[in-house]
């Protein structure tokens, strides 16, 4: 965990409900696809935990969904602004378990942390599949830039108006030697229970510190409760145990 300031480089809207947060700082405590950045906002006690869309050795990029006061607030910030964060939490992905067609799963925010699990995927010789799913097609984000990498995402809407009508689990009929899926603790656990293979799933839950101080975002599994913060966010199929 590093703890340094970002300039904010570009603050840019993908819709009416997510947008795009690049950060110019020191990178180099992210080290796995699926890790996350606790970023303290001016006029804020909590930091607000993002997981990490992309980066590179300059920048970091972040979604998000404006969905209170706190990310209303941070939508506001303009370039040059300067960011308070925390970088390098979380395990993230295990990219060695891919195989040779790793599925991506994504779902609303969840979306975020496939796009940089899918570059290096890519560059790791993997050509993985991708399938996004949102409630309809003007929240569709991101997908340009997996058509930008070579890597044409199956898209799923809710309400029908945008790729397949449904649900994520509608388009998973695709030969997988792995998942990695991201979003509703819901969907993720229809992926779990549909798919044969294993996978590794990461739990967007909500935190108070982000570094396993105050256990407020413990997860339940079958080695005992986990802190998503600390001991993930990115779990084994295998380890959790869903509520009924």
């Amino acid at each position: 965990m590093k703890q340094s300031i970002f300039t904010i480089r570009e603050n840019t809207a993908l819709n009416t409900r997510y947008s795009r947060l690049v950060l110019a700082g020191d990178t180099s405590a992210i080290t796995r696809p699926g890790q996350f950045a606790d970023v303290s906002l001016p006029g804020f006690f909590l930091r607000r935990p993002f997981s990490v869309c992309d980066w590179n050795e300059e920048t970091m990029t972040l979604v998000y969904e404006t969905v209170g006061r706190g990310t209303a607030s941070l939508k506001e910030l303009p370039a040059g602004s300067g960011l308070d964060v925390l970088t390098g939490l979380g395990n993230g992905f295990n990219l060695s378990r891919a195989g040779d067609e790793p599925l991506l799963i994504g779902g609303g925010s969840g979306v975020s942390p496939l796009l940089g699990l899918c570059r290096r995927l890519l560059n790791a010789g993997t050509r993985p599949h991708v399938i996004l799913g949102f409630n309809t097609r003007d929240e569709v984000i991101l997908a340009e830039d997996f058509l930008a990498m070579g890597v044409s995402p199956t898209i799923t809407t809710a309400d029908g108006s945008f790729g397949i009508r449904g649900f994520v689990t509608d388009a998973m009929d695709i030969p997988h030697s792995f998942f990695y899926t991201c979003g509703p603790e819901v969907m993720m656990r229809a992926i779990a229970e549909k798919s044969a293979a294993h996978g590794q799933l990461s739990f967007d839950t909500r935190m108070g510190c982000g570094f396993g101080a105050c256990m407020g975002c413990t997860k339940a599994t079958v080695n005992g409760p986990k802190r998503v913060c600390k001991d993930g966010p990115v779990f084994e199929k295998e380890e959790i145990l869903w509520a009924d």
